[in-house]
């Protein structure tokens, strides 16, 4: 069943460069910064950060792998840098630090990999980058690839998120505000050289891109009032845990062993939109890998086939995911939930490492996805997902029909201030922010 529900791997498009895992084998990519579960994917330089990558490889023994970077604009295409321009020393190095599962019914390795000041692969200059593994034997071939950010940190940012917004009476929307400092002595001109970018629970679908200011007062670029800042609430993510296999965790029915592994049953979830709305600390769609029992989780933690069951009706026109970081905040036939018509459900069965996880439901229009022309199949998590001939994924998500929107739900919102200069082969990345959404 495991190897079942991890078939279809397919080719990837090189200029593609989503986090993602290419071969179903590999699991449970991760990436943390100086090890806080809550910190996004960024290095500051000069500030000594270290990004910690992990993943497992279902196998019963290491292979030879090794990384690279890669360098991207804005919009996350490949720059025109040549790697001595953004690599200090050769742009490849050896994955050493691994580990094997201990006392676990499905086998894995567990990989570590550390970009730091001590580490063999050392971003020059800021940016957006990829980590992408691969064989030693097949350098052509990438296995898997991660995104994360090298900032300058040489610019302010502020600003705010609330359900105070240009539409009037609002109760499902929510609008940011924000200003970029300090512009004079880096930014020729605030009007045309720079990006913002902007995510709300760093999700790429929801992603904005804002290309001038409203206004600049002093070295002050000023964003306020405009449209493209407006989000749709959502609502705080479903919670649950699997840390033990021999009780149910919290949202978890039952927990039972059915050769080759444990089972998971999750607690039928229901609609939420229309009810009212409930505070709860969540970790916006974030999990964190746990075994009550194990010294070290990395190693410890097995995988459950978990199962989710959503009781909602069939929705014709689209298709329903189980969304988070769980499936690298991507839409792929891995997360995507099937209709059982004969129990009027819907249903997901998916192996996830023990942990605590943060989902949600969303939906994605079948007819949004098929009136762009030239779609090509990417892979992602081992599985294909439609996009158009620039890469771009077809089809935004919208959590709004089972979910609903609230304007207190506390959101992160991810801002990203690029600087693309007149002339220049790369975009720079002067800062990064994440603003939390109040009431």
């Amino acid at each position: 069943m495991l190897l079942s529900a991890m078939a279809g791997f397919k080719a990837i498009a090189a200029e593609l460069t989503e986090s993602a895992t290419f071969d179903p084998m590999f699991r449970t990519l991760t990436v943390t910064r100086n090890g806080n579960l809550m910190d996004t994917p960024l290095m500051r330089i000069g500030a000594g950060d270290e990004l910690i990558f992990s993943f497992d490889e279902i196998a019963d023994d290491r292979r030879y792998l090794r990384c690279r970077l890669l360098h991207c604009n804005a919009d996350w295409q490949p720059s025109r840098l040549v790697e001595s321009e953004y690599v200090d020393g050769f742009n490849e190095d050896q994955l050493e630090d691994f580990g094997y599962s201990r006392n676990t019914y499905v086998h894995y390795v567990n990989y570590r990999y550390v970009i730091g000041p001590e580490s063999g692969l050392q971003p020059l200059v800021s940016g957006n980058y990829v980590w992408q593994v691969y064989d030693e034997e097949d350098p052509d071939r990438v296995l898997l690839q991660m995104r994360f950010q090298v900032a300058e940190n040489n610019v302010g940012v502020s600003g705010r998120a609330d359900g105070r917004t240009d539409r009037g009476f609002n109760d499902t929307s929510q609008q940011l505000t924000l200003a970029v400092g300090s512009t004079s002595e880096v930014v020729r001109n605030p009007y045309t050289d720079l990006i913002i970018e902007v995510m709300r629970n760093g999700r790429p679908d929801t992603r904005r891109i804002i290309e001038h200011p409203q206004r600049v007062e002093g070295d002050r670029a000023i964003y306020e009032h405009l449209p493209q800042l407006i989000f749709n609430a959502g609502n705080e993510y479903r919670r649950f845990e699997t840390v033990r296999s021999d009780y149910p965790g919290m949202h978890v029915d039952s927990v039972r062993y059915a050769d080759p592994m444990y089972h998971a049953y999750i607690a039928v979830d229901a609609e939420r939109a229309g009810r009212g709305y409930v505070y709860d600390s969540t970790q916006r769609g974030r999990y964190k890998i746990d075994e009550y029992n194990a010294t070290d989780p990395d190693l410890g933690a097995d995988y459950i086939m978990t199962h989710f069951t959503l009781d909602y009706p069939e929705i014709m026109d689209g298709d329903v995911y189980v969304e988070g970081e769980l499936a690298l905040r991507g839409y792929t036939d891995v997360n995507r939930m099937t209709y059982d018509r004969t129990a009027g459900l819907y249903r997901l069965d998916i192996p996830l490492k023990q942990g605590s996880y943060n989902y949600q439901y969303v939906v994605r229009r079948k007819s949004d996805a098929e009136s762009l022309s030239a779609a090509t199949p990417y892979n992602i998590g081992g599985n294909a997902v439609q996009r158009d001939a620039a890469g771009r994924q077809l089809a935004g998500a919208d959590e709004s029909l089972i979910e609903g929107n609230h304007y207190e739900t506390v959101n992160e919102y991810n801002v990203s201030v690029y600087l693309r200069e007149p002339g220049a082969r790369a975009d720079r990345l002067l800062a990064v922010a994440t603003i939390v959404a109040t009431p």
